[in-house]
């Protein structure tokens, strides 16, 4: 479909890559690589948005290309469905046409002139399926929490507006879709959908994202731009991983054979040869080739180091927290105390209070009702969404040095803020640069390094993978297992919050937040086994009410059974009923142990066998009424 032939892209003194080629099929291809590599710039290009310094693209005739940036371009004043229909293809001309000429004749009614363009266009409209179409864009637009198709773009929030172009990129005709982060200001149900979307799309997709599940099940083709060179992986992440290891090995032997000749030979060099001979010339020759092919082997490695400050037994204490914002609740009385060996992942949908929550707990905003009382020696890291704050102007090692000059790791070594920097991969001749010229990963980057430098005993995170990259993320991940004190974050990401959580808060609507022990994987499987036990617990009831409802038309013929079979049948209504009152108060008991799930597996059990139980009671019973049924019907 498309072919990129050694294409070159540099900005100042700064190479992004050189001389990169790779092809483009009918395949879902997931671009990673550490933040400021270029990935951004290379979809630029591939999307025909930017052009390289070098080389070409080759695209097949007639193909058409669908482009999502990370910052979608819009018009303020457009409403989401103009905005929507913002291709050129006849089909989206069509619907747009339609839309806007339905419009004006609600405006004005008695133009005939109007009336006949819309009788018309609705010919077109059937003509093309339009109509479908247009039924898909508001099912897409709900699927993303989008339900106010007339509202102007200006009146949605940046991560909406974000969606609603993510909606239109999704919805238009296209042979190749380009997505730059499509994950970000989406939750979890919705990244599940768009999975979904995406694998049973005809279009061939290129994306660049940090969500490694997502890469796993959507990816069949891995893409890795790295140190200006490109390496493909045909596979999914996990399969990236595994052959990734196998030629970092392989180059590093590679690599290591040709610096030691490389030695050998830089020796002979610095003698000096006191007769430049032919074979002399040659061999230097040889020494200039050999020095060029030495590859920079990809050894870079981000490395947060900082001590941490002491912390006491109280940390934080939230108590009967109540925050509404208009008549809208978004927390309803919650209480935790924050322990310190928390590792909480919070989730929920867009807009229910997660970040309201993070907010309360730092003391940015204040409760409606209730107190959260923090600890003497508690010191916070807070990593907020927003990055509107740091100044443009500043260069990046001013905004550091904002915070320390110099950082105590855990070891007692003083490490200077330029060195930190320098671990961040932030090297000594761009530490002076402006942060109006970072990529939108690197200033995440920044950001993230700034915070955790503070030696912080308590680490709030509000949706700390977006924008990163999948390097800077493990290592956060690693930095995280080391820290001694209590770890809250907000997160989309389900590998970072199955990485590094041990409890789950979930906003579940109205307010309403509930805690479950484990991390995001175990929180989804108890829901699943909680859902399948409600389920069967629903059947059973039906059954029971059915069976019960059977028994009120049937009157108890006890001369009918033998005296064996009659006193069983006598004893079986009882034997029913303690065993209903049994599951009502082990389904009790569910409700009040959701946290624990050890104690869940064993009610549950519990639960199963004395549904056996009952359901062999109900079957005896309805066995002895069939056979009185049939004596009398005799």
């Amino acid at each position: 479909m498309l072919t990129i032939d050694k294409i070159t892209q540099s900005y100042g003194v700064k190479t992004l890559f050189t001389d990169i080629s790779f092809t483009i099929d009918q395949e879902k291809i997931g671009l990673i690589g550490v933040n400021g590599t270029g990935k951004s710039t290379l979809l630029k290009i591939i999307a025909g948005h930017e052009v390289p310094g070098s080389g070409s693209i080759i695209r097949s005739s007639n193909m058409k290309i669908e482009y999502l940036p990370q910052n979608p371009d819009f018009d303020p004043e457009s409403t989401v469905i103009a905005h929507i229909l913002k291709g050129n293809s006849p089909l989206m001309n069509t619907i747009r046409d339609y839309e806007i000429c339905l419009e004006r004749s609600c405006e004005h009614p008695a133009d005939i002139r109007l009336h006949n363009e819309l009788l018309s266009l609705t010919s077109k409209m059937d003509a093309l399926d339009a109509w479908d179409v247009e039924s898909r864009i508001k099912t897409v637009l709900t699927k993303l929490g989008i339900s106010e198709y007339e509202k102007k773009m200006k009146e949605f929030s940046g991560g909406q507006q974000k969606r609603i172009s993510l909606a239109g990129s999704l919805i238009s005709p296209c042979d190749l879709l380009i997505l730059d982060e499509p994950t970000n200001h989406l939750d979890n149900n919705m990244i599940d959908w768009l999975e979904t979307y995406l694998k049973n799309m005809k279009a061939a997709v290129i994306m660049v994202t940090h969500d490694r599940y997502f890469l796993d099940r959507v990816a069949d083709k891995i893409v890795e731009l790295s140190c200006g060179s490109l390496h493909a992986y045909p596979g999914n992440y996990s399969y990236y991983l595994d052959k990734k290891l196998e030629r970092l090995a392989q180059e590093s032997a590679t690599e290591r054979k040709k610096l030691g000749l490389y030695k050998k030979e830089l020796a002979w060099i610095r003698k000096g040869a006191k007769a430049r001979t032919t074979k002399q010339k040659a061999r230097i020759q040889r020494f200039d080739s050999l020095k060029d092919s030495i590859q920079s082997v990809d050894n870079s490695v981000i490395e947060i180091t900082s001590a941490h400050s002491r912390l006491g037994n109280k940390i934080i204490e939230l108590n009967n927290l109540t925050k509404s914002y208009g008549d809208i609740t978004v927390i309803d009385n919650f209480s935790y105390s924050v322990q310190r060996d928390d590792r909480i992942g919070i989730i929920g949908p867009n807009g229910a209070g997660k970040s309201t929550l993070l907010n309360l707990i730092t003391k940015k905003i204040n409760p409606d009702h209730g107190e959260v009382n923090i600890g003497e020696t508690v010191k916070i890291a807070y990593l907020s969404q927003d990055t509107g704050h740091i100044d443009p102007n500043l260069r990046s090692i001013e905004y550091i040095k904002e915070t320390a000059e110099y950082v105590t790791s855990a070891d007692g070594i003083k490490i200077s803020a330029s060195q930190m920097m320098e671990n961040f991969l932030f090297p000594s001749e761009h530490q002076y640069s402006k942060i109006s010229t970072l990529s939108g990963g690197e200033l995440r980057r920044l950001y993230l390094l700034k915070v955790l430098m503070n030696s912080p005993n308590v680490l709030i995170l509000d949706e700390p993978t977006n924008d990163l990259d999948i390097d800077t993320l493990k290592v956060l991940e690693s930095y995280i297992d080391g820290f001694s004190g209590p770890v809250i974050t907000v997160s989309h990401d389900r590998y970072f919050l199955d990485r590094i959580c041990n409890k789950i808060l979930v906003f579940d609507g109205g307010g309403k937040i509930s805690l479950h022990t484990g991390n995001y994987f175990n929180y989804i499987e108890n829901m699943l086994s909680l859902h399948r036990l409600n389920d069967s617990n629903s059947n059973l009831v039906d059954r029971a009410n059915k069976t019960k409802s059977s028994s009120s038309r049937t009157e108890r013929e006890k001369k009918k059974l033998s005296y064996k079979e009659q006193r069983e049948f006598d004893s079986l209504e009882n034997d029913i009923l303690q065993l209903e009152t049994a599951l009502d108060s082990i389904d009790a008991l569910i409700k009040q142990n959701q946290t624990d799930f050890v104690k869940l597996q064993e009610l549950s059990e519990k639960k199963e066998d004395l549904e056996n139980k009952l359901l062999n009671k109900l079957e005896r019973e309805e066995h002895y009424r069939q056979l009185i049924k049939d004596f009398e019907s005799k």
